[in-house]
């Protein structure tokens, strides 16, 4: 993955129970999660595996989610263009235990200070 050549993204599946969080609920923390406007690239990560895409498993939510990147171009959130891919997902492989809670088992790794913990305190989480 990291020669950027598989094709594959960096991403994670999330599950989640619609009777508790709507779809276009966890599309909202997506987009102010993370910078959509970079192409190939997160923080200091770059290349294709680092691209901001949204992977759908069904049709409903791939509509749902093209009709959040609209709304995200309309409302004027980034000043820069979205380049947001939405695809259907083919295969979703785990990382190694390691990658797994990265943040929680390595608070006191520089990426977690420089990266994660910023983009937490945005969202106002801890």
């Amino acid at each position: 993955v990291c020669s950027g050549k598989t094709g594959h993204a960096e991403v994670i599946q999330i599950r989640f129970d619609s009777k508790k969080l709507n779809y276009e609920t966890l599309l909202d923390w997506f987009w102010r999660g993370h910078d959509p406007t970079t192409l190939n690239r997160q923080g200091g990560d770059v290349g294709t595996q680092y691209r901001s895409v949204i992977f759908y498993h069904s049709e409903d939510q791939k509509n749902i989610a093209l009709d959040s990147k609209n709304k995200m171009r309309e409302n004027g959130m980034f000043k820069d263009p979205i380049v947001t891919e939405i695809s259907k997902i083919q295969k979703f492989f785990p990382a190694e235990d390691y990658h797994q809670d990265y943040y929680r088992k390595n608070t006191n790794v520089g990426y977690c200070n420089y990266v994660i913990k910023p983009k937490l305190q945005k969202l106002e989480l801890q």
